[in-house]
């Protein structure tokens, strides 16, 4: 494969230039070279580093947590399976603490809506969320 400009690289991985651009300053990319007029060049390994990160983020890793990931690709440890346990083991641990939030959100939602449905005059869920103080902010 020919070298290939940051254009070139996101139309062949289908994101915006923009999403190249992002990666580069997380540290997650970096072109090959650069052309005589300076524009970012990249090769058949950027194009899989970008295609990794793009299906690791789907799967729902962290920015950080890919770049754990492509660093013990890059390094080949032979440590590798169990620093990858150990960040899917952490990844898998918040997913369980997103899941029990969003089942406190939904039971939650689920009373106000009964509360919505019984109310015959005023609004009980609006008059709720008057009613409480929005935590403040730090400064």
């Amino acid at each position: 494969m020919a070298t290939l400009t940051i254009s070139e690289l996101a139309h062949a991985a289908e994101v915006p230039t923009t999403t190249v651009r992002y990666y580069e300053r997380a540290g997650l990319l970096l072109p090959s070279a650069r052309s005589g007029a300076g524009y970012r060049l990249y090769g058949e390994a950027a194009l899989e580093r970008l295609r990794f990160i793009r299906a690791a983020q789907a799967v729902g890793f962290a920015l950080e947590d890919i770049g754990a990931l492509l660093d013990l690709e890059t390094s080949r440890a032979t440590g590798c399976r169990t620093e990858v346990a150990a960040i899917l083991e952490k990844r898998l641990a918040q997913t369980e603490a997103r899941l029990r939030d969003l089942k406190q959100l939904k039971a939650h939602l689920s009373g106000a809506l009964t509360k919505c449905r019984d109310s015959d005059g005023e609004c009980a869920v609006m008059k709720e969320l008057s009613s409480k103080r929005r935590p403040r902010r730090p400064r």
